[in-house]
Order: structure tokens, then sequence, then C-alpha cells
């Protein structure tokens, strides 16, 4: 099987490596992937948010398989086109990724389809923000951004005056009630109809260590959750992804991809903060790292309807825990150009650093290029010791103004 990936980024990368290590890939292609991709797949230069383009590319290289990693070109449809060429693709439609493009949008299915999530309002004007900001007094405030926002369109606050800023600065907003508990992230593999769900895991949103400071796209990662209810996956699949798949699917807009369910387990039960279309990242560089069996087979069952007919993913024992590098400046506007050294050094201590933010220079030395810029990924025998070996791999890598957290899974095992 030839397999092209679009994108760029750390969970692009760590596709690529679960790909590239699939005996039945024989050709891996990225576009237009990073220096690190690179070494496990042959890049090629696209507008990955160019549909035409992407399709032609796919055509050209003569592909039996798309996979879209990024929401952005779903977003932009570049799905459509490649279907329309006869080739499959593992992502949805433009219509379909509209789930992920518009939180207003993705309550409504929620609301159609009876899946448990926050009271919420969408509002677009000041009136509406205050009236909205009035139903939860009391609580911290939640505002979402209705567009995409890089996994950074959220403000959980108690300051009044702060969320009202960012939803002026966003314009049409999400206003929910604030949700309780930990959160649990999902992948739900779906062909349009069934659901194959992959391993939970947990990220790390806030940049600062004990969850302080601003949201961020996410800086760290683990799975399995031992603390998760038992059932927990088979609750989720039968309460939430698949009542969206059929809803999706009853509306004439099936969707066919990656279902990322980000769900809050309150002190009323389950319920769904947000979904997503398409795996998410940090949490994929640690799931990735403990599936067994065929990434392959997986996403082209599901690009081709036949996901039924597939066995379920196997799944290594121990755990993986994933840590990420920020750029100076981060969430913020990143600082770009810092050399980055120490990668070869932390791979012999055996772990995966998938690259994210980071180009070569005119002279060929790796350097940061974006606000999250590594991801450093153990797997070992139980949390505890992925955590450690992960933290030795973050400490082996270097570069100005590098950031972590230094508590990724600290209270998994508490």
């Amino acid at each position: 099987m030839k397999v092209l990936v679009i994108g760029n980024g750390g969970r692009e990368h760590a596709i690529a490596r679960a790909l590239s290590a699939d005996p039945a890939v024989t050709a891996l292609y990225c576009a237009p992937g990073n220096p690190g991709i690179a070494e496990v797949a042959e890049l090629r230069a696209v507008d990955a948010l160019d549909p035409a383009a992407v399709r032609d590319l796919a055509v050209e290289l003569g592909v039996d398989l798309v996979v879209v990693g990024p929401e952005a070109p779903l977003v932009a449809g570049v799905a459509d086109p490649v279907r329309e060429a006869g080739i499959p693709v593992f992502g949805p439609s433009r219509a379909a990724a509209v789930l992920e493009g518009s939180k207003a949008f993705s309550k409504e299915v929620m609301a159609a389809a009876g899946i448990p999530t926050a009271k919420s309002y969408v509002c677009q004007s000041e009136d509406e923000y205050n009236k909205a900001l009035d139903e939860f007094v009391g609580f911290p405030y939640v505002v979402k951004d209705d567009a995409l926002a890089a996994g950074k369109g959220v403000v959980v606050t108690e300051d009044r005056d702060e969320a009202l800023a960012h939803a002026r600065a966003c314009g049409r907003v999400v206003i929910e009630e604030y949700l309780d508990g930990p959160e649990v992230s999902l992948f739900g593999i779906t062909d349009g109809a069934a659901v194959v769900p992959m391993m939970p895991s947990q990220d790390f949103k806030r940049i600062g260590d004990g969850d302080t400071g601003l949201n961020t796209g996410g800086m760290g990662s683990y799975c399995p959750l031992p603390w998760a209810p038992e059932g927990l996956t088979e609750e989720v699949v039968d309460t939430v992804i698949q009542p969206l798949v059929d809803e999706m699917r009853r509306r004439g807009t099936p969707f066919a991809g990656l279902v990322f369910a980000g769900l809050a387990l309150t002190a009323k039960g389950l319920r769904v903060v947000e979904f997503n279309a398409r795996f998410g990242d940090p949490e994929t560089q640690s799931v990735l790292a403990m599936l067994e069996s065929s990434l392959s087979e997986l996403l082209y069952a599901a690009a081709t309807g036949t996901l039924a007919d597939v066995p379920a993913p196997r799944w290594r024992d121990g755990a993986a825990v994933t840590v990420v590098l920020a750029a100076a400046g981060y969430p913020g506007t990143p600082r770009g150009g810092d050399a980055i050294t120490g990668i070869d050094e932390a791979e012999k201590l055996d772990t995966v650093v998938n690259q994210a933010g980071t180009k070569r220079d005119a002279e060929g030395v790796l350097v940061t290029s974006g606000g999250r810029v590594l991801a450093v990924t153990a797997v070992a025998g139980d949390i505890d010791a992925a955590r450690a070996k992960a933290y030795k791999g973050v400490a082996a890598v270097r570069f100005d103004g590098a950031q972590h957290r230094t508590d990724i899974a600290a209270k998994a095992t508490a």
C-alpha cells in the first residue's frame, strides 16, 4: 500500500512513524512534512489548504490511501476532491468536518443525538455575552471561539472581564457551564457506520505546572488511564461516538475518519467537552506508541467502508508518556530560529522524539519554527517508569528558551 500523509506537525510525525513500521505500507509520502518526518517518509511540497493541489499530488503519486492529519485542511475540504478522484481518504468531508470547524454546530448535533454535554449558549453580541455569563455566575466562565483556533480558542476563568474580552476578540462564541472532574480523550475510528475505539488518554492543556497559565494546544499526554472507571471506553462508544456517527449519517453528511471525543468525568456523569475531526496532538504520540497492530489496516478500512471486517486493535503492555517542549514565547508569539541539539542523544535513551515546529535553516541546522517544537515519548512497564524515561529524554534535548511542564502524568498513579 502506498500512503500519503498530509500535514507537518508532531501528530503527523507520529502517524508517519507508525505507518513506516507497518509491513503493509510499501511507500510512504508526506506533504509538506518536516525534517523529522523526512527520516521516515519522502517529503513532497504542497499547500495543504488547497484541495485541488492535494488531489493532484495524490493522483501523481498513485497512492492507495491519503491520511489528512490537521484540522484546517479537513475544514478546507481537501478530502473531497481526493475521494472524487477515486482515492480512499482517511478524514471527513468538508461538510462533516464542520463538527470541529464550528462549536455551535457541534452543540447542535449533540442535542439532536442526545449526547451528554455542558449547557451552553451561542453568542455574538455584547448583550448575548453578558446574558450567558449571568447564567454561570459562581463558577469559572468557559468561553470558546466558535471557529478553529489551533487548540487555543478556549478561556476558562473566574474573571468576568477576561471572559468578556475573549468573547469580543472572537466575535461568535459558545459560552457554557463549567464541567468539573478529570478530562479524558478518546479517539474513535469510523467509516461512517462502525466505530472502533482507540486507547483512552489524557492531555495537559495549560502551559504551566499544576494546570496554571494560558491554554495551549497540549503540553503532554499519557495512556492508559489506571484511574478510569471500568467500562469507560464502551460507555463513550455507546453514548457519545456511535450516536454522533449515526446522527451525522442521518443528516446526509456521514463522518468517515477520526472522531476525537474530549470528555469530562463529572460528578453528574460523563459529559462531552468538545469534538475534533482528527487525531489529537499530543495524545496521538502516546496512543500510537502503544499500538501493536497495523495502523494502515484501520485507516484504510475506515476510508473504504470496511471497518466492521477489521480485527480490534492490539495494544502493548505498559504505558506511554509524552512531554512537549515549546519555544520561548509560546503560547503567545513563539520565537523561532533557535538551534536544536540532543535529539539523537534522547533517542539513544529509548525515547521517541517527534518533531512539530522545526525546520532546517540556510546552513542546514535544525532550528525552532513554531510554538510546540518537539514531543518526547517513552514507553515502559508502567506510567511511573515511562514518565521517568520520558523526562530523561527531555533533559537531553536543548534549544534556547525551551519550556516544558515537569508534572505530566505525575498524579496518574497517586
